[in-house]
């Protein structure tokens, strides 16, 4: 198994080597590292949860909407290396979950599930996940704020998918609220101090754009 995981590094690499956008294989790899961390935490199938994190964004609707329905990437990478179908379909089904999709966001029905949606989310917050927030808006032509443009709060997946507002929105949208949707003891210890960390940011940035600070 060793040597599919190495593939499946290569294979990220490969594929995002020229997104910039926050979602790059830089990601997938501190995704990868935080969901295995967690499993042996959690104590879930690392196999299954290394898979799964390392595929789960090859085929994400807003980087690949042609291959999203049915994973094709994913599913034709680990049928090149032999996986058996049952482990195909249990990792394309964490994948399906993974997504954060505003108030439709689901539950993991498994705890390897879970484990990498956790890993996910808390690569989203923090300092890294400011970073990447700013990365992704000014990449998609967004304002990093516009005072005259409240916050969308609560959205379902259609809409969260079409909204369109400001990087600094996105913290009331969609940051914030993560530290309350995570599923394990273990991630919820790690999002402490980076959801703190991101309130602090928020109020300095506030102050500053203000000229207060």
């Amino acid at each position: 198994m060793d040597h599919i995981i190495a593939d499946a590094v290569d294979f990220v690499r490969e594929t995002f080597r020229s997104d910039f956008s926050g979602h790059d294989a830089s990601h997938t790899m501190r995704v990868y590292k935080t969901a295995l961390r967690i499993a042996e935490n959690e104590h879930a199938d690392q196999t299954v949860v290394a898979l799964a994190a390392l595929l789960h964004d090859v085929d994400d609707i807003k980087l690949s909407p042609k291959t999203h329905r049915e994973k094709a990437r994913a599913v034709s990478f680990m049928q090149a290396h032999g996986l058996p179908a049952e482990t195909v379909k249990t990792v394309c089904g964490i994948i399906e979950e993974v997504s954060f999709a505003g108030m439709d966001s689901v539950t993991p029905e498994t705890i390897e599930g879970k484990c990498v949606q956790d890993a996910d989310r808390l690569d989203a917050i923090g300092a890294v996940g400011i970073g990447r927030a700013f990365a992704y808006g000014g990449s998609h032509g967004r304002a990093m704020y516009d005072p005259a443009v409240a916050p969308t709060p609560d959205m379902d997946a259609k809409a969260y998918r079409q909204h369109k507002s400001t990087t600094i929105n996105h913290f009331y949208e969609k940051l914030f609220l993560l530290k309350d949707m995570l599923n394990t003891k273990t991630a919820k210890a790690i999002a402490e101090q980076r959801d703190a960390f991101m309130h602090a940011f928020l109020e300095e940035f506030l102050r500053e754009w203000e000229g207060l600070s």
